[in-house]
């Protein structure tokens, strides 16, 4: 999957307070062509420090998330960047109704195969 065809580097920024999830996914990511991991956060206040003026394109956000309720999390990443992509991700597949319901714009179980998770940032570029 070659995301840079449109001569845009997508930058990437993860969101878990595990870090064998985030070294995983910053594995993955780094594999694929046109996509950069431009930073990783650890909890829901180090997400929104983060997200502020630094032109991120996509946040892969753990939908439980250590610190603002999810729900509240999601409201103030809309207000700081209405434009970003955030897709949620949650070992609890039941989590992607309230997940979609607050406005995130992707939701991927962790247990499904990366391809999956790549396809749904595929569909932002």
């Amino acid at each position: 999957m070659n995301l840079k065809s449109n001569g845009h580097t997508l930058r990437i920024l993860i969101a878990d307070d595990q870090p064998k999830v985030r070294y995983a996914l910053r594995v993955l990511l780094a594999s694929q062509p046109g996509m950069e991991v431009i930073g990783e956060a650890v909890d829901a206040d180090d997400l929104l420090r983060k997200t502020q003026g630094n032109n991120t394109d996509v946040i892969l956000l753990d939908w439980e998330l250590p610190g603002i309720a999810d729900r509240q999390l999601m409201k103030q990443l809309r207000m700081t960047a209405p434009d970003m992509t955030v897709i949620a991700l949650s070992g609890r597949a039941e989590a992607g109704d309230a997940a979609r319901s607050a406005g995130v714009n992707e939701f991927v179980s962790k247990v499904e195969p990366p391809e999956h998770l790549l396809s749904a940032i595929a569909k932002y570029v």
